[in-house]
């Protein structure tokens, strides 16, 4: 008897043909990720390009590539801080190779270690540069400085000692005859480069702004952490081997203003989370190296007030119009004026 077959819609034939397709249809989209990854890779000005593990043969170094470490942000006070994904290293983007601390005797740090600067003038050549990061600074004028309008003949050969000097502890694994990446020679200037360093005065500046924002937006124990870790960073005077150099004075000037508004900050932080007595405390001490300081003695009678002293909040707000009085010949600002008919009147507003 003969048997019939019955074939099956879709048979050998079938299959193969849409296993074809299918791999063809895998393939054209290979092809147009690897084509999206270049077209971005161009818009980010980064230098990517396809690798043997893109095209599917293997995916370990895919896996490699998006490893990413959870970093924090310095964000609009909240709640709670939250952390967000970061690339450890972008390709094409320089990555800090050192980091200058200047709120105070300058100091370096490389690959996590504090480096020797050498004798005094080398030091503050390094000075020089940190206060101008990213800007050249000129031979002459680091000429003038470093020998107070007066450089010898030998001055320039001593520079030059001096540069080469700073280079070799930057960049101590930089190989012989190759271009410097931290200092560079631009022309007839030296000058560090601000895409690969890191400066304290930075990380204070954010800080400061972090505090504020988050003053201003009723967080006073964000604030007040914000603004002791930016006072932290200080240890002296900044820039304190060339503070009274003529490219630097503005500077030093500068962030001497921002770190008192950070302390008066900080106590204003202070007497929003409740801390009064220590507020007074430092406070007191504030008010009497800067007299002047309305703010701070604006502060100093608000916690003066809300720590059950009255009569001591009413009289540093009259002294203080007594010693603008006499030695500008000034009233009070608006806001002292208010503040002393409110404390007058046990305002509900100050508790």
């Amino acid at each position: 008897m003969q048997i019939v077959r019955a074939q099956r819609p879709g048979g050998s034939t079938g299959d193969a043909r849409r296993i074809a397709e299918l791999e063809h249809e895998v393939r054209e989209l290979r092809r147009a990720n690897e084509t999206l990854k270049i077209y971005f890779a161009k818009a980010l000005e980064l230098d990517l390009r396809p690798s043997p593990s893109d095209i599917g043969v293997d995916t370990t170094s895919d896996r490699n590539n998006a490893q990413v470490a959870a970093t924090s942000h310095r964000i609009p006070p909240g709640p709670s801080r939250w952390t967000a994904a970061q690339p450890l290293e972008i390709p094409g983007t320089p990555q800090p190779m050192a980091e200058f601390r200047v709120l105070g005797p300058v100091e370096a740090t490389v690959a996590g270690r504090r480096v020797d600067l050498g004798a005094p003038k080398q030091r503050a050549s390094l000075a020089l540069l940190v206060g101008r990061v990213g800007q050249p600074v000129s031979v002459d004028a680091m000429l003038e400085e470093l020998w107070k309008g007066c450089p010898p003949p030998s001055a320039i050969t001593s520079l030059h000692a001096y540069i080469a000097n700073l280079r070799r502890v930057l960049e101590p694994n930089r190989a012989p005859r190759t271009p410097a990446t931290v200092l560079r020679t631009r022309g007839r200037s030296y000058l560090l480069d601000s895409r690969v360093v890191e400066v304290d005065v930075q990380r204070f500046g954010e800080r400061a702004t972090s505090g504020w924002q988050a003053l201003d937006r009723r967080d006073p124990q964000r604030a007040l952490s914000e603004f002791e870790e930016g006072l932290a960073l200080w240890r002296g005077q900044a820039y304190t081997e060339v503070a009274d150099a003529t490219h630097v004075a503005p500077e030093v000037v500068r962030l001497e203003e921002l770190r008192l508004s950070v302390v008066e900050g900080r106590c204003a932080a202070l007497i929003a989370v409740g801390a009064h007595e220590v507020a007074v405390a430092e406070l007191a001490a504030f008010t009497q190296a800067h007299p002047l300081r309305e703010y701070g003695c604006e502060l100093l009678s608000l916690a003066l007030y809300r720590a059950g002293r009255q009569a001591d909040a009413l009289v540093v707000l009259r002294t203080n119009q007594k010693r603008m009085a006499e030695e500008l010949g000034i009233d009070p600002s608006p806001a002292l004026r208010h503040l002393e008919r409110e404390i007058l009147n046990q305002a509900p507003a100050l508790d």
